[in-house]
């Protein structure tokens, strides 16, 4: 059963992400960043060159001859994903194939709108009897 990690309280999300995505591929794991749209995993992608600073994080774009073999995929579609480890939801819907992945991690800013579509999502997989893990990055400098 896929394993769920909430991030609450987050401030910026996509920096989080970044973050998140550097220490899952530090740990061996791939990632599959799921953006809203083109433009989202475009400025996601630029986010990974410099986040964390000294550090790089190898990443492409799921249509990319590469992705087959690069740790950090952006994607806006979801139709093909290239593996099954972490999968990343940068949307504010659930990713309807998220229980083909190993581990899901959600992550949730201080917007109220975000707020209340991840509380809708957070039920959704409770009430299916996943087992949720919450973290209050409120608790902790990001």
């Amino acid at each position: 059963m896929t394993q769920i990690d909430f991030y609450f309280h987050v401030e910026d999300k996509l920096k989080t992400a970044c973050k998140l995505s550097a220490k899952a591929y530090s740990q061996g794991l791939r990632v599959l960043a799921f953006c809203t749209d083109h433009e989202a995993g475009q400025k996601f992608s630029r986010m990974l060159w410099t986040i964390p600073p000294i550090s790089f994080v190898p990443h492409c774009s799921a249509d990319d001859k590469l992705a087959a073999v690069t740790p950090i995929i952006v994607d806006c579609d979801g139709a093909n994903p290239a593996h099954d480890d972490v999968l990343l939801n940068l949307r504010h819907e659930l990713p309807p194939f998220f229980s083909r992945f190993q581990r899901l991690v959600e992550i949730v800013s201080i917007d109220e709108d975000d707020r209340r579509q991840a509380r809708d999502r957070f039920k959704f997989y409770r009430d299916r009897g996943y087992e949720i893990r919450q973290h209050d990055l409120s608790k902790r400098a990001q």
